[in-house]
């Protein structure tokens, strides 16, 4: 990830717009500020959220709240709960998806 020039910069995530993003059930709810190639977004997810597709893209990901389960396409799985992080690169074969039967709150930087 290559943060593009940019000044020093402060987010107030409540005045950011969120935008809707259907799972195949549920939905995310994004925050999104982006700079070039750089996306930082906070996310919610409802409830019973499932992704709708394998996601290839490189993230660093925290979870601030609920439980986040990932699904990697070769069939491991894990359970994130708040404080825990993953990384994952843009490269090999990491394809990933999410899930919470909960709901969850992340940050992601892409």
């Amino acid at each position: 990830m290559d943060i593009p020039a940019l000044p020093f910069t402060i987010t107030d995530w409540s005045k950011v717009e969120p935008t809707e993003h259907p799972g195949e059930t549920g939905t995310a709810t994004w925050r999104t500020f982006q700079i070039g190639d750089l996306r930082v977004r906070s996310v919610e997810y409802s409830p019973g959220y499932l992704a709708d597709h394998w996601c290839d893209r490189g993230h660093v990901l925290y979870v601030l709240e609920g439980e986040l389960d990932t699904e990697l396409r070769d069939g491991r799985t894990f359970k994130l709960l708040p404080g825990m992080s993953y990384q994952v690169s843009n490269f090999g074969d990491a394809a990933h998806r999410s899930s919470t039967r909960t709901g969850a709150k992340l940050f992601i930087v892409d």
